[in-house]
């Protein structure tokens, strides 16, 4: 295994996700009208073909395959275990009830963990890129305790709660309660019996 000393890098989010593509126009098309994303300004000084779309805190930008398009890879069968992109959603019934209406063809799974569930709808965009839609939220994010590394919460979130780390129990409640002052925000805070494993989750 490679070691990468020094540290991780200084990241702050996923910004986006860039997407090869057969037709610009067809994925645009998808990406709109399917999941709700909303075309931007792209620099006009790039050479190539393609497009900027955002929603939902980040960008999918599509970038039209110069040569063969015939190069992507064609994807028939959708494989759970593939590369893919996972939206978070409110109302699975509602998802899978439309992706019924549009004729999307999906497959559903569903993931158990210790009484909890989370439901799972898998389709294909147009170039067979796999994009998910969940309740992976049902989950708390538990951070390993071997990790050395802070775990950002969700941008929604207070900044003093931007930053949790592997602090003993005492001085996690201690963030917690000065964070407390959110109006809209449910915070849950527990530490494991294992050292200074924590579980937290965050309902919006």
């Amino acid at each position: 295994m490679v070691k990468y000393l020094g540290g991780s890098l200084p990241l702050t989010s996923l910004n986006h996700i860039s997407l090869l593509c057969k037709s610009v126009e067809d994925s645009i098309n998808f990406y709109e009208n399917v999941l709700g994303f909303v075309p931007i300004n792209r620099p006009r000084s790039f050479n190539f073909d393609g497009a900027w779309l955002f929603n939902y805190g980040v960008g999918i930008h599509l970038l039209q395959i110069s040569n063969n398009p015939e190069e992507l890879p064609n994807k028939s069968e959708i494989n759970p275990s593939d590369n893919h992109l996972s939206f978070q959603c409110e109302n699975m019934q509602v998802v899978e009830m439309k992706l019924r209406d549009m004729e999307i063809k999906y497959v559903k799974r569903r993931v158990e963990e210790g009484g909890l569930f989370v439901d799972q709808l898998f389709i294909h965009d147009p170039d067979g890129f796999m994009i998910e839609m969940c309740n992976c939220e049902n989950l708390p994010v538990v951070p390993l305790a071997s990790t050395s590394h802070a775990c950002r919460l969700p941008s929604a979130i207070d900044s003093k709660l931007q930053m949790m780390d592997m602090s003993p129990p005492n001085q996690q409640q201690k963030k917690l309660a000065e964070a407390s002052s959110l109006p809209q925000e449910m915070l849950r805070l527990s530490t494991g019996n294992r050292g200074h494993e924590a579980e937290f989750a965050i309902v919006i």
